[in-house]
Formats: structure tokens, sequence, C-alpha cells
């Protein structure tokens, strides 16, 4: 069965059901069962998992006030030097995106990965399939890289083909709806066989469009570590008294890093979705501003200060940090007159 509305096995209608109960809380009259099968075919009808997918998704939608996308203005260098565009339909009629991936810089453009990660994250089971052609002999190296983020179902979804591809292309796409470069039938009106107009061709970004590098000397006694690509890092901080807080100051050195904390349930070692989520990971622009900040813990128990850099598959990245427990001042916490959110520094993590 193929986990869509019209072709659902007994267990899946039952799951379906299960997930709707789960997550009714947030449901809107607009979340139909349609809607709901994407989270559970994304994660394999897992329930939990699925859950937690979309319950990240809602968060993600309130806090980056997604309802008022309208409002966005796309910026210059993401207009003219991002790859892609949609053209033409495929011979089922659904619209085709063409991405000339192999001309994207994608050290000047991070925002490819970023919307890869995005799409992966946030918008489930709308590819229907991607086709990769004129794949050099390299490719498969390359895209053992960035198959860690594609889910299970998108990496199946995945066609590659080498330079002799057109006839299986064809199965898919008419050549009346490609350009002439892909052995279409289309130019632009000036005659370019690439449809520039409708497709961006990506190139180099000049310098003048790079984010200034800052460095991150500036915080005393701070600890420097790179987390690599596609992997983040885990700073432990025990609390042993009700009511401490975790202090931290951070920057990193060229680019954006995400940054959340959390709690372990368990005393082994767990992923992020696996603990009590006490300040929901998002990503910082650190490498601009020193990330300031500090949470109060109203249980003990050991803490996890998280730096993710999950959703960069290209670029490691350099952090200088500084992490310390203060805890509460039981000294001034006898004075009915000291302030109770007095605390003394206990320990640096």
């Amino acid at each position: 069965m193929s986990g869509r509305a019209d072709d659902l096995s007994k267990e899946q209608e039952d799951c379906l059901e299960k997930f709707k109960e789960r997550v009714k809380d947030v449901l809107k009259q607009s979340h139909d069962d349609h809607y709901l099968l994407r989270w559970l075919r994304a994660r394999n009808f897992d329930l939990k998992k699925s859950e937690t997918m979309l319950r990240n998704h809602i968060a993600w939608r309130k806090r980056e006030n997604v309802e008022n996308i309208h409002d966005w203005e796309c910026p210059e260098v993401i207009q003219k030097y991002f790859t892609g565009g949609l053209f033409g339909h495929d011979v089922d009629g659904c619209p085709v995106w063409i991405d000339p991936f192999g001309q994207i810089d994608l050290k000047g453009v991070d925002a490819y990965c970023e919307m890869l990660t995005m799409f992966e994250d946030h918008y489930p089971e709308t590819l229907k399939y991607a086709i990769v052609i004129n794949a050099p002999r390299f490719f498969p190296i390359a895209y053992n890289i960035v198959k860690p983020f594609l889910s299970e179902a998108t990496a199946k979804k995945t066609i590659i083909l080498g330079t002799n591809y057109r006839d299986t292309l064809y199965r898919y796409i008419s050549p009346e709806e490609l350009p002439v470069c892909y052995g279409g039938k289309h130019t632009d009106p000036d005659g370019d066989p690439t449809c520039k107009s409708q497709i961006g061709q990506g190139g180099d970004v000049p310098k003048s469009y790079h984010k200034q590098q800052m460095l991150s000397a500036e915080i005393d006694n701070a600890v420097c570590v790179t987390v690599g690509r596609g992997s983040s890092l885990q700073v432990e901080c025990e609390v042993p008294v009700k009511n401490s807080a975790i202090r931290w100051q951070f920057s990193t050195q060229g680019f954006d890093i995400g940054f959340g904390v959390y709690r372990r349930t368990k005393d082994e070692r767990q992923k992020a979705n696996e603990m009590e989520e006490v300040l929901p990971s998002q990503r910082v622009n650190s490498h601009l501003v020193p990330e300031d900040g500090s949470v109060t813990c109203t249980d003990v128990g050991m803490y996890i200060l998280r730096f993710d850099n999950t959703f960069s598959w290209t670029r490691s990245k350099k952090i200088h940090y500084l992490v310390e427990v203060l805890e509460p001042d039981t000294e001034d916490f006898t004075n009915p007159n000291a302030s109770k959110a007095s605390f003394k520094v206990k320990h640096q993590c």
C-alpha cells in the first residue's frame, strides 16, 4: 500500500486515526487526511516520529512567522545567483522544477543547503521524484554526503542518469516541456536554449555579497571548538541545585549556528528529540553579534547546550563559547530584602 488516502492498509488506517488523536490539539480545519498522511509517510508510519516532526513544524511556523511570508523580500544575491525555476509539466501534469545544480556557488549561496533541509523538515512528501542528469563519475561521492540529510523516502525517489539520459528522461517529461539544452523544444524569446528568463543559472557569487567574517577573541577564557558539517556539539552542564541558572556566551566564525537547551531524561546520551526541551533550538546570527543568554533550571539534572550544524552539509563551524552554572546565593536568600534573582558562580561547563 502506498500510504495515500485512497490506498491504505488496515494498519495504516488505524495509525492515521491514532495520529489524529495524538495531534488534535494543533490541528486546523484545513488539515485533512491527505495532509496528515504526508507526515506519516515521511516517517514510515512511526507515530512518535511523525508526531515529533509535525509538532516541530508547527512551532517552526510560529517562530518564523510563516503566515506572513508575503511580507518577505528576496535578497538580491538570491535573485541573481540562485539556481533553478519552475518549467513545464511532467507526463502526469505535475509541475517540474529544473535546477542546474552544477553551476551553483555553494560557498557563496549557503541558502541552497538551508532550503534543502527546510523542505525535508517542513514540507514532507511534496517531491514526486528527482532526476539527476549529466551526473559525473564523482557524483556518487557527493551524493553520499547529501544523502544523510534526506529522508529514506526522498532518497528512493532520486533517479541518477549520466550523459546518455534522454530516452529515460522522456518517460517522465515530454520534449515539448523541456528547454533545448536538455533535448527539448523551448528557448527564450531571444533564442537562448537554457531559458534563463525562467531558470536561474547560478554562477560565482561576487565577494561584495559575502558577509563580513568576525572573530570571537573578545570572549575571555572561551573554549574554541569546531563543529563538523552535518553534525552537532552537546555541551553538558550538571545542575545539582534547583533554580540555578545556566549562562552562556558564544560566537561563530563566518557563519550562523543552531542553538538550543535540553535536559536529559535518562543517564545515557540522548538525541535532541528524546530529551526534555528547555529552550527550543533555532538558528542565531552569532557570526555577526556574539550570543549572550541564560535560562533558570527549575529541576536538577544534566542539561545540554546543543550547537546544531546538521543543516549545513558543506561547512564546518568554529565556535568560541563560555558556559557557567550559577547557583542561587543561599546567603542572600536568608536576607528578606535580597533579590531572588541573586546568584553566585558555581562552575564553568
